[in-house]
């Protein structure tokens, strides 16, 4: 029997043709299930519990998937994902707290992205 066709798989198939051409930005909540021959750089994105919890709240969140999100953030779930599914060398770790971390990690990337482009001149 087949195994079943999940919502990732089509993912996946959609990225497919843009993915192996190289140059995408992906952005995701989970990565374990994307090809690592995609990906030269894996970056996780982390903030306060508490932040966490306010953020999700204000978005409209229901209180299940509020505590679904502040435990998974608390146990690095998506961190270890990206560490058990990529190889060590590109997965980034950032915090995201404040509106100046935004900024930091905004130029941060920027500046790999520049990085990343001159070496495949």
């Amino acid at each position: 029997m087949a195994a079943p066709y999940r919502d990732e798989d089509k993912v996946c198939d959609a990225l497919e043709d843009l993915a192996s051409e190289g140059g995408c930005i992906v952005d995701h909540h989970g990565c374990d299930f994307f090809p690592e021959r995609w990906f030269d750089l894996v970056v996780v994105l982390q903030t306060d519990n508490t932040l966490l919890y306010d953020r999700l709240a204000a978005r409209g969140y229901g209180p299940s998937k509020v505590q679904e999100n502040v435990q998974c953030e608390i146990m690095m779930v998506v961190l270890e994902e990206a560490r058990d599914s990529y190889r060590e060398e590109v997965v980034q770790a950032l915090r995201s707290d404040t509106a100046e971390q935004l900024e930091a990690n905004v130029s941060q990337l920027v500046a790999w992205v520049k990085q990343f482009q001159a070496q495949h001149a």
